[in-house]
């Protein structure tokens, strides 16, 4: 079963950690990539640049898209990142998540991939 981990941040956290603080952050999000690699459960991982001018949404509606550019000053949130996994059940999922660093400072979503119209 493939369950998808969202790294949900709150938006400009980044910015209050110290260029060290960051990168211990990340290599310990690395570490933990590497062991659920070793243990043959994750398909995907990348980490997602902060919400900046960047960062741009679309929709279409009646056959016109409408651009928004970042940032996006509602946002409270933002999805710093994820990780695919193929495990056996949403308790192993679950499981994963709880292990994940990211949980001490973000919150971790898990969700099951499924088709858009289930």
């Amino acid at each position: 079963m493939s369950y998808m981990l969202l790294i949900h941040e709150p938006v400009g956290q980044r910015q209050t950690r110290t260029l060290f603080e960051g990168q211990a952050a990340y290599d310990r999000m690395l570490r933990f990539a590497d062991e659920l690699k070793s243990r043959g459960v994750l398909r995907a991982v990348e980490s997602l640049a902060s919400q900046d001018a960047k960062a741009a949404r679309i929709k279409v509606r009646e056959g016109r898209a409408q651009i928004l550019d970042g940032p996006f000053a509602e946002a409270k949130e933002m999805i710093g990142g994820f990780f695919l996994l193929d495990v056996a059940s949403r308790d192993e999922a679950l499981s994963i998540a709880r292990e994940c660093p990211a949980a001490e400072w973000a919150m971790v979503e898990v969700r099951e991939t499924a088709p858009c119209y289930t």
